[in-house]
């Protein structure tokens, strides 16, 4: 692999532009060579080193008896690094290079190389101390919050040790504490009580167990443990505290939660230092390799100079990640891990998550298997006649709608393993976004075996199903052909509320609790996960509708004879209405409670859009149930304006595009993907798809040539596959989607996107 293809594969997507633009200075380079053959110079030098031009004027005399040193005065003769100032601080300081060969033929070229490659060093030079400030900075907050955590240990803990201190004759027979908080408490106290000696006053009134409790622990009586409320009992405890006053305790389960919100911290800070570790390490290397083609190229020895100016910079001298990275291992193996060093540094370091052939394999297989189904359903259908046949009609209005159903998961499923093979090929940290536990998540080769394995099983039961004949005799259907649809339905609820480590258990359990976090959206804290599925519920609108209609079928229907009354129900016309709007409904309570937490006036306005969506959808089925030119009008206009809101929030608000003043002109500054015809692509397929809503105003799905169950699947179908574009073009402007993501695993107060678990009472921050 070329560099510049590695150095991309290790970029950190954020900080995209703070990298050396190792293309950019390659082009130059390529410039130069091609200026060099152009002008037909030597390769190579003499043996001294004297060009057939004369010396420039910052030639030195090397004396008239040097020989032997004629090439080491020519290496210095290259270039010349100095260090400027341009103001009173640190950040002031940047690197300058003089060429000093820039009388040569090609000089000005080389010279402009120098100066482009000076900036580069100096925009990488600058960002990596803003970065090493911060880590500091946040290393400084997160040593405060371990020590009240230490602290808190002990004040939790504390009547255990006094009955061990009183009853020391009697150890053995006293109930064992927990294993980790036991050995932690012991050594702690140890480190405090020593601290205690010099803390404590003389006229401390502790009497005897001043030595045992440290003085520390006195600001625990004004620290706070912010556990948010993440759930209606923890919300509903929350308000009751808050209206009463009382005296400040801990308990265990307090002490739990916050010790699982310091260690992901922990996680989350070393993987941090750890970027900025591969960060410098990355720029040091692209910076050899540059000097080292610009040595070759021109056949000169400018690499040794410049390169020794890195070393002795701030960037290579500096090693105060290295030491925080020690620092943090030591801490977590201490604290969290019982000592256990291989335990902790597994838990810090992420794991890569293997890839299996037979994941592949199976893959292969399902998806030959698919299509030989899917060939088989045709074959069966024009071999027996089943369009033209009588019973077709009873067919479409009752056991395609059944199956539609799963149509609508395949096709989601399918888009969402699309994109994240997208994702990752462009390098989007989604498993970070989303929150996904490392080495949990699920690849593009997983999703699409599930996805495969979900098609095998609804094309068997479709094949199982295409009877068209009722008996003669009864006059009815096989009763266990017409149970399969609901024997599937049954099956997929089975694997996704499996409780056993089986089919991806992890994911599994995942997609309940975000799901359970939208329908109970304003309760709940507002996650990006709950964010994301909430979305993509909102393209899944025919889906809810099919379960409704699965209950109406077997509930109050004679499925044996295929045939319901649903939509002469009154109450299944609610039902249908209601359904419809829950996903949009979650979405916009969630955006109310960010209003209300972040006071963000654009959530707001995000809730309207939901909002006026769903008297878009009343009124669009209220005109197909009614009809009349009052209730077309009314759906017209609805859906008219709720079609522009929501096109324009989704190509300028969610995708960042649009902006005239935009390095890329109607674009945005960062591009994901250099092609920018395909940003231009995207934004008019989602306007056309987004016309889509409107074809039940429109009367669209009353084609000759289609079905009206088949043109509302198919507007259907095509609003995931919208979805699913959404979806890639929604996490290509990472800059406003990573910060919201951060905020939900973080408990330090100085990060931008964090807050504290334990704090005083007067710095209420939220953890988000």
């Amino acid at each position: 692999m070329k560099f510049g293809k590695e150095l991309a594969s290790q970029m950190v997507q954020e900080w995209r532009e703070a990298y050396m633009d190792y293309t950019h200075l390659k082009k130059l380079l390529k410039n130069i060579m091609k200026s060099r053959q152009k002008n037909a110079l030597p390769s190579s030098v003499s043996r001294c080193g004297f060009s057939k031009r004369n010396s420039t004027l910052y030639r030195s005399f090397s004396g008239l008896m040097s020989r032997d040193n004629c090439a080491i005065k020519r290496e210095g003769e290259v270039i010349l690094v100095n260090q400027v100032q341009s103001g009173s601080s640190e950040n002031d300081w940047f690197y300058h290079t003089i060429f000093l060969k820039s009388s040569e033929d090609g000089g000005e070229e080389e010279s402009h190389f120098f100066k482009i490659l000076d900036d580069e060093y100096n925009k990488v030079l600058r960002f990596y101390k803003e970065k090493v400030k911060e880590v500091i900075l946040q290393a400084e907050e997160l040593s405060k919050q371990m020590d009240k955590f230490v602290y808190l240990r002990i004040e939790v803990y504390k009547p255990l040790m006094e009955q061990n201190v009183n009853h020391q004759e009697v150890e053995s027979s006293d109930p064992e504490p927990e294993e980790g908080p036991a050995i932690n408490i012991v050594q702690e106290l140890g480190r405090s009580s020593e601290n205690a000696s010099e803390e404590t006053p003389k006229g401390d009134d502790r009497g005897q167990n001043s030595t045992l409790w440290p003085a520390s622990l006195s600001s625990l009586d004004h620290v706070k443990i912010n556990i948010e409320a993440n759930g209606p009992l923890t919300t509903l405890k929350k308000v009751i505290k808050s209206m009463k006053k009382s005296d400040i305790t801990f308990r265990i389960e307090d002490l739990r939660r916050a010790e699982e919100k310091l260690r992901r911290a922990f996680v989350e800070y070393y993987q941090q230092l750890g970027l900025l570790k591969r960060y410098r390490s990355s720029n040091m290397s692209a910076f050899s390799k540059i000097m080292k083609k610009y040595d070759k190229i021109t056949s000169r020895k400018a690499s040794s100079s410049y390169l020794q100016m890195i070393d002795k910079s701030y960037l290579g001298s500096s090693d105060e990640v290295n030491k925080l990275i020690e620092r943090v291992e030591a801490t977590f193996v201490k604290h969290f891990s019982n000592g256990n060093r291989r335990k902790g540094v597994k838990i810090l370091k992420p794991r890569n998550k293997m890839e299996r052939h037979r994941t592949s394999y199976l893959l292969g297989i399902l998806t030959g298997c698919s299509v030989a189904l899917v060939v088989g359903i045709i074959v069966a259908i024009h071999a027996r006649g089943l369009i033209r046949h009588d019973g077709g009609e009873q067919y479409m209005n009752n056991i395609f709608p059944l199956y539609s159903l799963f149509g609508f998961i395949f096709l989601h499923m399918l888009m969402y393993g699309v994109n994240t093979y997208l994702w990752r090929r462009f390098r989007v940290n989604y498993t970070f976004i989303f929150g996904f536990r490392s080495g949990t998540e699920l690849g593009f080769r997983e999703i699409f075996l599930l996805a495969s394995a979900f098609s095998v099983l609804t094309l068997v039961a479709v094949l199982s199903n295409l009877d068209m004949e009722m008996d003669p005799r009864t006059q009815r259907f096989q009763t266990l052909t017409e149970l399969v649809p609901a024997g599937l339905v049954m099956v997929l609820l089975f694997i996704t509320f499996c409780p056993f480590n089986i089919i991806y258990r992890s994911s599994r359990f995942f997609l309940i609790q975000c799901a359970w976090h939208c329908l109970f959206a304003p309760i709940y804290k507002v996650t990006f996960s709950d964010i994301f599925l909430a979305d993509q519920l909102t393209s899944q609108v025919q889906a809810f509708r099919s379960l409704q209609f699965y209950i109406c079928y077997y509930g109050w229907g004679d499925f044996k004879r295929r045939s319901n009354r649903c939509l002469e129900s009154k109450v299944y016309e609610i039902l249908y209405i209601v359904v419809a709007i829950i996903p949009f409904w979650s979405r916009a309570l969630q955006c109310l409670r960010r209003l209300f937490e972040e006071k963000d006036l654009k959530q707001g306005i995000n809730s309207l859009k939901y909002l006026s969506t769903v008297v878009a959808l009343v009124i669009r089925t209220i005109y197909g149930f009614r009809r009349g030119t009052f209730w077309k009008i009314m759906a017209a206009s609805s859906s008219g304006v709720t079609t522009v809101f929501n096109t324009y929030w989704d190509i300028v608000m969610d995708w960042g595009l649009l902006q005239n003043k935009a390095r890329n002109s109607w674009l945005r500054d960062k591009l994901l993907i250099s092609n920018r015809a395909v940003y231009f692509v995207a934004i008019i397929v989602n306007i056309l798809l987004r016309l889509v809503w409107m074809q039940l105003v429109l009367d669209f799905n009353e084609a000759p040539f289609l079905h009206r169950r088949v043109m509302i699947a198919l507007v259907a179908c095509l609003e995931i596959l919208r979805r699913g574009i959404w979806n890639f073009f929604r996490f290509n402007d990472t800059s406003t989607t990573l910060p919201l993501q951060r905020k939900k695993f973080t408990c330090i107060t100085s990060w931008p996107w964090s807050s504290s678990i334990m704090k005083m009472p007067e710095q209420l921050t939220h953890c988000f």
